[in-house]
């Protein structure tokens, strides 16, 4: 069998993998998974910018910082859905009763 075909397969059952695996994550979990995987995307951006940083060849430099842009905007829009997400759970406070007799007369 070719290579291509075995990274191809490789490929096809990790996606069905990965979708099952996420479809069966209850909503109580899901908040702190977006922040693991936050945390990833993170180490990836700093590996983006290491190796793009030691690159000596024009087009690896344009896919590097292609590389860096995208992995930066993936890191802080998890954050934003994730610190939105943690927003829905907050408690409202409760309006203390006032204390002024009613009609304004104090």
């Amino acid at each position: 069998m070719s290579e291509p075909i075995v990274w191809l397969t490789i490929f096809v059952l990790s996606v069905f993998v990965g979708i099952e695996v996420i479809s069966k994550v209850s909503s109580t979990l899901h908040t702190p998974l977006m922040s693991g995987a936050n945390a990833i995307h993170g180490i990836i951006l700093l590996g983006a910018i290491l190796v793009t940083g030691t690159s000596e060849g024009t087009v690896a430099l344009v896919v590097g910082l292609i590389a860096i842009v995208l992995a930066a905007i993936n890191m802080v829009g998890g954050f934003v859905v994730t610190d939105r997400m943690l927003q829905m759970f907050v408690r409202k406070p409760k309006k203390a009763a006032s204390t002024d007799a009613p009609g304004g007369a104090a």
